[in-house]
């Protein structure tokens, strides 16, 4: 199995050969999920989004919500912002002049990573900003349909091995939901 696992791994395209072969109208879509796993004795591996441990997973996807590309796992600790950073997406899209529609979670990425409007403390949203984040949640519905999608992958529900074997359990399935 471990070696099926690595076979579909080495077919996975890398994130500038993903974002290259993909043809659309010069937008991307960027979001963040945490994958369980089992207890974990690593430092960083504990999320506070699902109050579990787990990975990071960045997931890129087409406007028409087809996976293009899923990052390798980092510890479920790590916020998306710094995952994206790490990865280099706000990096790679800007060379290859492709914006990125994202989250309040990636604000600050750079380049040309566009997030909603965030509203400062104890203030109201002027109703332009609330008009173009709503415009902004309807553009970034897709990825929203593609995280689901994604965690049907019993391995993404609950993990029960190491976290280091992940980033190739990641490659994998993103080779078989690219090329069936």
């Amino acid at each position: 199995m471990n070696d099926t696992i690595e076979r579909l791994a080495a077919f996975a395209p890398a994130l500038t050969e993903a974002l290259t072969s993909h043809q659309a109208g010069g937008y991307v879509l960027l979001d963040g999920t945490v994958a369980e796993t089992g207890r974990v004795q690593a430092e960083g591996h504990f999320s506070g989004k699902v109050r579990r441990e787990g990975v990071n997973l960045q997931a890129i996807a087409a406007d028409d919500g087809k996976l293009l590309w899923l990052s390798p796992a980092l510890p479920g600790g790590t916020h998306d912002l710094k995952a994206a950073r790490e990865h280099h997406i706000a990096d790679v899209c800007a060379q290859l002049d492709l914006e990125a529609l994202a989250d309040k979670g990636c604000h600050g990425a750079g380049g040309t990573v566009i997030t909603p409007v965030k509203r400062r403390p104890d203030t109201e949203l002027p109703d332009k900003h609330k008009k173009s984040n709503k415009v902004h949640a309807a553009l970034r519905a897709p990825v929203e349909r593609t995280i689901p999608r994604i965690k049907q992958w019993r391995i993404f529900r609950h993990a029960r091995i190491s976290p280091n074997r992940l980033t190739s359990a990641a490659a994998a399935i993103l080779t078989l939901m690219t090329y069936t």
